[in-house]
């Protein structure tokens, strides 16, 4: 059997064998056997006990066949299909049963079938079987009631009432087919105080059961997380005065652990309402992805960040100059882009190989970040060239320029203060380089989104190549002003 590949493939594939299943009980069946696990539990319908071996279920089948050897009518009510995991499968069926007597009473009422798929071996098994049937007081090793439907008068159909009601209340069940769930499931009321949550919980995060319940959701979150939290609330809120009367969050955010330990979880939660449409409180599963965040992590660094200097490369460089430049649109402040290129970076590269112009560019790269804001991008362009991005300048152009030019002149003067490189090396004392280096420094404005980033660019590259020839170790700025401003 093909594994789907997909949560609808599967869920095509879990109705496909639930109907298969409800056909071969409707038709009395014995092939039905074949479709339970070795592994298998269940309730019977008309009996109070669990079952927990395959053969004695087997032989709990065939008594159910033979008491009532006629075809049975199954008229479904509703059907839902539950993900506990890629390989468990929850289905939970209410239909009425139409047996082949006449007694309409008990065809009104509403039976429950709970069935646990589990994938065993690349073929889906059932694990555990549990059905109700409204009417329980069955006699002489019955399945079906036969005798009391004939009996039932109204004080057994308000405790079948009753008794079903207690069923659709009961969490024990529920407890039982999620003890092994790798995922967490749990339960809130409609102040999103947690009700139930599974064992699971105390595996990932180590909190016991009654450490949790009772407490508000947002303490099982770091602060971060509780921001992330509200706003799906608020999300839930919006959603409901739009009208929308279902909807199934997913959302992803940081947990806290009993240990200190900070975990990431996949969180699907769906609201529970009551017969008039209220809520009256949420249910859904937590699904640990800590390590799946972190290479998430590790590929985004790879992706926009330069793996030397751990600066933005090229690509996350581009993404900020648009943003900044559509920042400027709005505000109508100038934003300025210094193109930097180191003037004697190859000598030492030549004298002392790439280790140590890899540890002075590691250096440089310090020196700028440490002359700009914290809101200002600093990134490797390539090579010995580096890109500082100032963004909310003035409204004026020449003072803009003005201000551009002094971080330039201050970025200038730190790094061509002298280096200390420090070179460890095998079974020997660190080797230190002294070196001395300067930088050529072209400058350009920029405001709004008239031009493209490519072309901003370009021209902060044409006015350090004006700063290389007019001698290196220099700033050349696009922008005309009065270099005595600078100076001062």
């Amino acid at each position: 059997m093909t594994i789907p590949s997909s949560r609808s493939d599967r869920e095509r594939l879990i109705r496909a064998l639930f109907d298969d299943y409800i056909e071969m009980y409707a038709g009395r069946d014995d092939r039905l056997i074949h479709h339970f696990s070795d592994n298998f539990s269940g309730h019977t319908g008309g009996g109070d006990f669990l079952v927990k071996d395959r053969m004695v279920w087997e032989k709990v089948t065939r008594q159910d066949f033979a008491q009532v050897p006629e075809r049975i009518r199954f008229e479904l009510l509703d059907l839902s299909l539950q993900d506990i995991s890629d390989d468990v499968v929850l289905v939970t069926a209410l239909f009425h049963i139409h047996l082949p007597i006449p007694d309409p009473a008990f065809a009104k009422e509403v039976a429950r079938l709970v069935l646990l798929f589990r994938l065993e071996d690349s073929v889906w098994k059932i694990v555990h079987n549990s059905y109700s049937i409204p009417d329980r007081l069955v006699q002489n090793g019955e399945i079906y009631p036969l005798q009391l439907l004939r009996e039932k008068n109204k004080a057994l159909e308000a405790l079948v009432e009753e008794r079903t009601q207690a069923l659709h209340d009961s969490e024990a069940l529920h407890r039982l087919l999620t003890e092994d769930a790798q995922d967490v499931l749990w339960k809130l009321d409609s102040n999103f105080c947690v009700t139930y949550i599974s064992p699971a919980d105390e595996r990932v995060r180590g909190f016991k059961a009654n450490e949790v319940v009772g407490h508000s959701v947002l303490e099982m979150f770091t602060p971060e997380g509780v921001a992330i939290v509200k706003d799906v609330m608020r999300q839930g809120q919006e959603a409901r005065q739009s009208g929308a009367t279902s909807y199934f969050f997913t959302f992803e955010a940081s947990h806290l652990c009993k240990d200190g330990r900070v975990i990431w979880g996949e969180v699907l939660s769906k609201p529970d309402r009551n017969a008039q449409g209220d809520i009256v409180g949420y249910h859904g599963i937590t699904r640990e992805i800590t390590e799946r965040k972190r290479l998430q992590d590790q590929v985004r660094q790879l992706a926009f960040f330069d793996p030397l200097t751990q600066l933005p490369n090229r690509r996350l460089l581009s993404d900020r100059l648009s943003q900044a430049m559509a920042t400027s649109k709005r505000s109508a402040c100038y934003g300025a882009l210094m193109f930097l290129d180191l003037d004697n970076f190859k000598p030492l590269n030549d004298a002392h190989g790439h280790v140590v112009g890899d540890l002075l560019l590691m250096e440089v790269a310090n020196r700028i970040t440490r002359c700009v804001r914290e809101t200002d991008t600093v990134a490797r362009f390539g090579g010995d060239e580096f890109v500082v991005l100032l963004g909310e300048l003035t409204t004026e152009e020449v003072q803009s320029g003005v201000q551009a030019c002094l971080v330039a002149e201050k970025i200038r003067g730190k790094l061509c203060e002298p280096y200390q490189l420090i070179v460890a090396q095998d079974n020997a004392a660190e080797r230190i380089i002294e070196h001395r280096c300067s930088v050529s420094i072209g400058v350009t404005l920029f405001l709004g989104t008239d031009s493209n980033p490519n072309d901003v660019l370009t021209a902060a590259d044409a006015a350090m190549y004006r700063a290389k020839d007019a001698g290196r170790n220099s700033v050349w700025s696009a922008v005309a002003f009065d270099q005595s401003d600078v100076s001062q």
